[in-house]
């Protein structure tokens, strides 16, 4: 059983995570994670400041299923199913001693699955004390007043055979980035509610919604499901690229990458369970992560009773909204893509406000077996052309139907999901003589033409795309040409 136990999914990110979660559980305010190679003899310890555990209670502990989820838990408490201590050491290590100190009083226990696998009956032997030889790793909370420490030993499934130490140090830099993740919540602020430390080194929280960002085109107050106050959803638009500086480009980007990384973050007391999906919701069919809504991520908060409702598996990493959440997350989830993709397709720059609406040079035609685009024949820089055109109007008739007909709609997706970004259009990076210049010819042709006065030729413009994104160019424009 215990060796079944040992392929539930984990890796060290996550099986760390939740050794974590018992430290927190025990009030711990600082937790510190130490890595030591030494080829087959590395280890893996964790040690906390919590209240710590005395003999009876280390005994309950160290026993797999000691409680059962059915149980009505407090409202802080990070578990459900009495295994992850055991189960997410067992995925990682073949010996895990536990060692607890509580009013100056420690008590060790440790699971050996070799010493289990070679005994002559089929007895649960919990031994007491640690293996031979580690006795100095115990030091730490021996001679503390309180604490737990948690140490992997035989690391079977992190240290195989080729491992190197850079091997391990990569491993060390997974670890780092997921906790800061998972725990972020508890890690920020100028007074955090934990510490966690790898080899000395603090973890720095990583906030996936950039909260306070000014350059966040949507993020509105935080909306609770009607009747669960508990149940809350905020939804953010990120930033686009343009609107951020290299590193904070490459801080957002997570540890899954940019794409990967949009969607729901899931949280249960406000530690992070999903990160980053979109539960299976849908319009018509499941949501899948794609470029164009790589700047949506929403977060959403649940209380631990719903662990039930919402099917959290033994590693906490999996959940499925209940069938009475999911229209009204859908409902929140599709306004959030929406703007996202708008966000992500104009590059992060605002869109006007009020009811005015920019004249477009294309436009989207919904038909029965498709959408296609189309040039928009009222748009002022086209109309101009067409009604001036006198002969030539069927020969550009015909043009704007050639370039309409031959948009290179495939070679643009696939541009923009190999570059992971738009292409640059609306005279993006252009200089401004180039803009200035297509402008005046408008310019001239509005008031010369059209008999538009100056001051509603430049009103009409900055209706115009894409002389929208210029309001400075169009003020500058004289009165007299």
């Amino acid at each position: 059983m215990v060796e079944a136990l040992r392929g539930l999914g984990y890796n060290a990110a996550t099986a760390l995570a939740d050794i974590v979660d018992n430290s927190v559980a025990a009030g711990a305010t600082e937790v510190k994670i130490t890595f030591c190679w030494d080829g087959e003899n590395s280890h893996v310890s964790c040690l906390d400041n919590g209240v710590g555990m005395n003999a009876n209670v280390l005994d309950r502990a160290m026993r797999l299923g000691e409680r059962s989820p059915l149980e009505e838990r407090e409202a802080g408490d990070l578990g459900r199913f009495g295994l992850g201590l055991k189960t997410a050491s067992f995925s990682q290590c073949r010996r895990l001693t536990v060692a607890s100190t509580r009013d100056s009083e420690t008590n060790v226990l440790r699971w050996d699955l070799d010493y289990l696998a070679n005994s002559s009956d089929d007895g649960w032997h919990l031994l007491e004390g640690c293996h031979p030889g580690s006795e100095r790793i115990l030091d730490s909370v021996a001679e503390a007043e309180r604490g737990t420490l948690v140490l992997w030993e035989v690391l079977d499934r992190v240290v195989t055979a080729g491992s190197t130490v850079q091997d391990f140090l990569d491993l060390v830099d997974r670890v780092e980035l997921h906790l800061g993740m998972v725990f972020h919540r508890y890690l920020e602020g100028t007074h955090p509610r934990l510490c966690i430390l790898i080899n000395g080194q603090r973890i720095r929280p990583w906030d996936p919604f950039m909260s306070g960002h000014p350059g966040k085109p949507y993020n509105p107050p935080a909306f609770s499901f009607p009747g669960h106050p508990d149940i809350q959803a905020e939804c953010h638009v990120l930033p686009h690229k343009d609107m951020l500086t290299p590193k904070e480009y490459d801080s957002l980007a997570g540890p899954e990458g940019w794409t990967a990384q949009q969607g729901f973050y899931v949280y249960r007391n406000e530690r992070l369970l999903v990160s980053g999906s979109w539960l299976g919701l849908g319009s018509g069919r499941s949501w899948t992560k794609d470029e164009a809504h790589r700047l949506a991520r929403i977060r959403l908060d649940i209380p631990n009773s719903a662990d039930a409702d919402w099917k959290i598996d033994i590693r906490k990493s999996t959940a499925r909204p209940p069938v009475y959440l999911r229209k009204w997350l859908t409902r929140l989830a599709e306004e959030t893509r929406s703007r996202a993709r708008r966000a992500f397709a104009h590059r992060g720059r605002p869109a006007l406000s009020g009811s005015k609406q920019v004249a477009e040079a294309w436009k989207v035609e919904k038909l029965a077996h498709g959408i296609r685009y189309r040039i928009d024949s009222e748009h002022p820089a086209v109309r101009a052309v067409l009604d001036e055109a006198g002969l030539l109007l069927p020969q550009l008739k015909a043009m704007l139907r050639v370039i309409e007909e031959t948009v290179p709609v495939q070679r643009i997706w696939i541009d923009t999901a190999e570059n992971r970004d738009t292409p640059r259009t609306g005279f993006d990076k252009s200089p401004p003589d180039e803009v200035q210049e297509t402008l005046l010819i408008l310019y001239r042709n509005m008031l010369e033409k059209k008999g538009y006065s100056p001051a509603s030729a430049r009103e009409q413009l900055r209706l115009t795309e894409p002389f929208h994104s210029f309001p400075a160019l169009i003020d500058a424009l004289p009165d007299v040409l």
